[in-house]
């Protein structure tokens, strides 16, 4: 008897961030994508950010705060396929 092995698939989805402000300055960047699999949450998403972030960015990544799609959201938030995650730094003032 010959068992063939079921291939696995990890559907992954690929996250557009933005950053804003001194985000920006910290990532290098104003826009990265980050691949991360379905059911990703934006914690998912911070978190493969980390992967490859340095300290001065890091630190951005802990105070941040996120909106998915234009809208503020908490880290446990669903990222759908396609969706835009903005890291916004604490802003002085106002």
């Amino acid at each position: 008897m010959t068992t063939e092995a079921t291939p696995t698939t990890t559907t992954t989805l690929t996250t557009t961030v933005r950053f804003f402000a001194g985000a920006a300055e910290a990532a290098g960047t104003g826009t990265t994508t980050v691949e991360v699999p379905a059911g990703a949450t934006v914690d998912t998403v911070v978190a493969a950010l980390r992967e490859t972030a340095d300290e001065r960015l890091t630190k951005v990544l802990d105070v941040a705060t996120w909106l998915l799609d234009g809208r503020r959201t908490e880290g446990s938030a669903e990222v759908p396929a396609g969706a835009t995650v903005d890291c916004l730094p604490p802003f002085a003032g106002g």
